[in-house]
């Protein structure tokens, strides 16, 4: 039967598994908003930027697992999604981006609101379609969706004239996708998994690095198994924080430029280092060229691009890492590392000053994200944005399972925080869900604040009000000679500000009033600003500094009172 483009492309969204869009409307998609009421299976949600909306795709897509989907209009519109896009791309995280363009007749024209949508997006995807007929957008669609959930995982883009929306076809979706050259690894060869079962057997001082790969591989069970078996500590990279639980005995947390001293030293020592689902990016491993030259790198990933990319790999294995973890579970011989896990439990012990939480009396930033996690329970979804409360949520929060934490690891964005937890709330609406925000991050993205109100979207909002750009701040302390600048910010009242928005307001300026305040916030069954006026020049440790070694890891200066030790 022949169908509008308008309606073949809600009728795709309907078959890939898409009930929300997060959407602005424009000229060139208004033939597509004008079906949505015919089509109420796909809930649409009028985001106040389209940034905010991509953002919005992505913390649906991480809270969830399943495929979050974004819309915007020509020109700006499209223009607006690319940090979205690149973010969602950095990090691995399916995401389906609907851009509208100008009719086909206009295009190169230099029309009104044109832009190169697809040229623009190219560098930022995993593909790019620019549809200019109206039968091809069911296959399109269908292997859009395919593309961006197999494999690994990312953004997908598709750009759409304004005349194929209004252009009829008849619908035909496709039964089977087949795309020349995408082959999605599976299993691993079996010679690659008993060179890496030799070297984990023969090793002394073994290490797991368990990245977002686990997580979006669905790997956490068969990575816990792995460990238990072969008694193989585990460190997490930023974004692989919750693929096994940070209780567990051989779970020792963040490794990398903020993580935990134990963690780098054992990186650094380490004589086999078993790198799974993660990109063994800088921020984890420092200075490349002094990563530990005594370890040798057993690497599980599904992208063959990343295999010997930054770090020479003694066994590169290609494969779904929750099809390859149960290989290497049997191949390998159960053992238990006590010496080296009591090595690694001494250098904990010996520096655990380095990541204490101050026990003074003033309102630090440590201690308002530790209540927040011991004020919650597991199910409970945190998203952060990005500098130094990221950082301490990354160390504090008590991280038990996938899609617990959500943050932009390798873009870095700040301004993610807001509608990325909308994005999470209406992914997960029986969970509750607390934003962690920069006062800077979160005045790049608050308007979103606008649309959890219209949505009835309950997050709570705990902004870290400390007067800087804190991350920055840091480093214009520690490298730049106290030369602070550009990174004082003024702020706006955030209570009067929420009040603006019909919200409910909290401000915090006092340590004993942090735990009335989130349960209190956890009581209210609507959104909730919590306004922590924390102390302005606290600074994260441990660090690597920029272009250091882990085994270079600096830790706190010694304080100059007592005062300084819980944790």
């Amino acid at each position: 039967m022949k169908m509008s483009g308008a309606d073949i492309v809600l009728e795709c969204l309907k078959r890939i598994g898409i009930d929300t869009v997060f959407g602005y409307p424009g000229g060139v998609v208004l033939p597509l908003y004008d079906r949505f009421p015919a089509h109420p299976e796909i809930r649409h949600i009028l985001v106040r930027h389209e940034q905010g909306g991509g953002h919005a795709a992505d913390g649906y897509a991480r809270a969830s697992g399943r495929l979050g989907c974004a819309l915007a209009t020509s020109g700006p519109g499209a223009t607006n999604l690319v940090t979205a896009v690149q973010n969602a791309m950095m990090d691995s995280v399916p995401t389906l981006f609907i851009t509208g363009n100008v009719a086909r007749n206009l295009i190169g024209k230099d029309g009104f609101q044109e832009a190169d949508a697809t040229g623009i997006m190219e560098p930022c995807v995993k593909h790019n379609y620019l549809v200019m007929r109206t039968e091809n957008l069911a296959y399109t669609f269908a292997e859009a969706a395919y593309l961006a959930t197999t494999g690994r995982p990312g953004p997908v883009h598709i750009d759409i004239p304004k005349d194929v929306f209004t252009d009829e076809a008849e619908f035909e979706w496709p039964g089977e996708i087949s795309v020349r050259g995408y082959d999605i690894p599976g299993a691993a060869p079996q010679d690659d998994i008993d060179a890496a079962a030799k070297l984990i057997d023969e090793a002394e001082r073994p290490l797991i690095i368990a990245g977002h790969g686990v997580i979006l591989g669905d790997a956490h069970e068969e990575l816990l198994a792995f460990a238990e078996h072969s008694g193989v500590p585990v460190l997490n990279t930023l974004l692989g924080l919750g693929s096994i639980p940070r209780t567990h005995v051989l779970s020792y947390g963040m490794m990398g430029m903020h993580g935990s001293y134990e963690a780098n030293m054992a990186a650094s020592n380490a004589d086999v280092v078993i790198g799974i689902g993660n990109r063994m990016d800088d921020r984890a491993i420092g200075r490349f060229n002094d990563f530990n030259h005594h370890a040798k790198l057993i690497h599980v990933d599904i992208d063959p691009g990343e295999h010997g990319k930054n770090l020479p790999t003694a066994v590169p294995i290609l494969g779904d890492v929750k099809q390859v973890l149960p290989q290497l579970t049997s191949a390998v011989r159960a053992r238990s590392h006590m010496d080296w896990i009591r090595w690694i439990d001494e250098e904990r012990d010996a520096h655990a000053r380095s990541m204490a939480i101050p026990s003074g009396p003033e309102l630090t930033t440590q201690h308002v994200i530790k209540r927040i996690s011991d004020l919650n329970d597991d199910e409970t979804v945190i998203v952060t944005g990005v500098g130094q409360h990221q950082m301490w949520a990354a160390q504090h929060l008590r991280v038990t399972r996938p899609h617990q934490l959500i943050t932009s690891g390798g873009l870095g964005t700040m301004g993610f925080e807001v509608p990325a937890a909308m994005g999470a709330q209406v992914a997960t609406p029986d969970r509750t869900v607390w934003s962690i925000c920069g006062d800077g991050g979160f005045q790049m993205t608050l308007q979103e604040i606008a649309t959890m109100v219209d949505e009835q979207l309950p997050v709570k909002l705990a902004v870290i009000n400390n007067g800087f750009l804190g991350m920055v701040r840091q480093w214009q302390e520690l490298f730049y000679e106290d030369n602070y600048v550009s990174v004082a910010m003024s702020q706006p009242d955030f209570v009067k500000l929420a009040d603006a928005y019909g919200i409910k307001a909290i401000r915090v300026t006092e340590k004993d009033e942090v735990d009335a305040a989130i349960e209190e916030a956890n009581a209210h069954n609507g959104p909730v600003l919590l306004d922590f006026q924390v102390e302005a020049e606290s600074n994260v440790w441990p660090m690597v500094p920029a272009g250091a070694a882990l085994s270079e890891t600096v830790e706190a200066p010694e304080p100059e009172t007592a005062s300084e030790v819980t944790s």
